[in-house]
């Protein structure tokens, strides 16, 4: 049984910096890519970014350069570091664990598990 658990979201001003924590269960998380994912209110889920099992990373563009993805095996952990934020990026940020060993999914349709989401709210 796949279960994830995010954490860390919450209220920033703009430009502030916040901190998300994915906590995953279940066998053989290493082998698995992993993606951050976000769903603003009246908008279709939109991907973040993608770490691959290898550590490979991907970005959309309305966030590179600001935010980081990167996981740690030993601890079933993905983090998504994201700083000088903006408005614009308030939505709920949902972790993801893909469904079979693919190598860079980029579509919501190609993850299996997905986790309760956390709101992240950015204030001008």
């Amino acid at each position: 049984q796949v279960q994830l658990v995010e954490s860390g979201g919450g209220l920033v001003q703009a430009g502030g910096s916040l901190r998300l924590s994915c906590a995953a269960s279940g066998r053989a998380f290493s082998s698995y890519a992993m993606g951050w994912f976000r769903q603003a209110p009246g908008k279709e889920r939109e991907l973040v970014a993608v770490i691959s099992s290898g550590g490979s990373t991907y970005y959309a563009d309305s966030v590179k350069g600001r935010f980081t993805i990167s996981r740690d095996n030993a601890k079933k952990l993905v983090i998504l570091q994201m700083n000088s934020l903006k408005p614009e990026d308030t939505a709920v940020y949902y972790c993801a664990r893909a469904g079979g060993l693919l190598t860079m999914p980029t579509v919501p349709a190609q993850y299996l598990y997905w986790g309760q989401g956390t709101q992240v709210t950015v204030s001008s």
